[in-house]
Parts: C-alpha cells; structure tokens; sequence
C-alpha cells in the first residue's frame, strides 16, 4: 500500500534547498512523481507531489523537514491526497491560448483577467507576471475548450481591456510558440 502527498515549501530562497527538500522525501523512502519550483521576489516556492509507504503520514514529513539545518526558515505543507492521480500528459489542449496583458500597474489587474477567464469558462493552466517602470505584465497559457466561440471571447476581451485601459494579446499557442521560440 502507498500514500501520495502534494507538498508545497516556501522559503526565502538559497542555494541548496531544493537538494534538502528532495533528500528529505528521499530519506522517507518518496518516490518524486512531479515538480514545480520558481523563485518569486527572492521567495523559492516548491510544489512536488510523492509517494511513500503507507506508513509515512504528512506529520512525519513536516517533521523530518523541520530537522533540515537551513539559516532560512522553510515552510512546509503536507496533504494525503486519495484516490488515483490525475493523468497528466505533455500534450496540451488543441484549444491553448497564450494571452498577454500589460499596462500601467495598479491593483486589481490579475483579479479583473483571472476574473474574466472564470466568466467566459477559460481554464488558466499557467500564468506569470511581473513589474517593470511601473507596467505590469501578464502572461497567461489558457484553456479555451470550454469556450464555444474564440471569436466572441476575443470580441469582449478586446471590451474588457478598452474599459480597463489594458493591452491585451490572445493567440494560439502553436503562433505564441513559432513567433517566439528560438530553434535548435
């Protein structure tokens, strides 16, 4: 029998915490299935998701990070998930969009776009911003299967960013990936 566990770390970041976090699932007997980890403002933040015998709890995983001699504090969640694992695949859906918006910053924006997807059924599977001299970026990658006309969805997001005073880009991913990649 096994436990799976989806594990989130914060930190302020430095070098090494990733090896301590991993070595700890390690010496728990976890088998690392999946890992996200970025690094925001100078915070690292981790996602993973393991596998342990059963009689590994979240506790004993809390406990064991908690022993890591780190001169940055490491905050740690654990939590059993039940059941089978969503299938992931590195194939993405034939209806992904890449979205960009930017202007001048202010609060609000990620709430008013994050806002908009729910309405208009858009599933955003990644999203990263940032701030520069003042202008605020956002790039989204969406999911727009649900959506039943891309043309009316781009008709009113072209509405929301005239209203909000936002310049707002949503194109295909496969155009995003071509027009921005660099081949090898």
């Amino acid at each position: 029998m096994s436990r799976q566990m989806i594990i989130s770390v914060m930190s302020q970041d430095r070098t090494g915490i990733v090896a301590d976090i991993t070595g700890a699932i390690y010496e728990l007997g976890g088998d690392l299935a999946d890992l996200n980890q970025s690094t925001l403002c100078g915070y690292l933040t981790m996602i993973l998701f393991a596998t342990f015998d059963d009689h590994v709890t979240p506790d004993m995983l809390i406990a064991r990070v908690a022993r890591i001699d780190s001169p940055t504090r490491l905050d740690i969640v654990a939590r059993e998930v039940f059941g089978p694992p969503t299938a992931t695949s590195d194939k993405l859906p034939k209806r992904t969009y890449i979205m960009t918006a930017q202007g001048v910053n202010r609060k609000g924006i990620v709430y008013g776009i994050s806002s908009f997807c729910f309405e208009h059924d858009i599933n955003i599977m990644d999203l990263a911003t940032t701030t520069s001299k003042n202008t605020y970026t956002m790039v989204l990658q969406l999911d727009l299967t649900a959506v039943p006309s891309i043309t009316e969805v781009r008709r009113k997001l072209l509405k929301y960013a005239e209203e909000h005073h936002l310049q707002v880009v949503l194109q295909h991913h496969d155009l995003f990936k071509v027009t921005n990649e660099i081949p090898f």
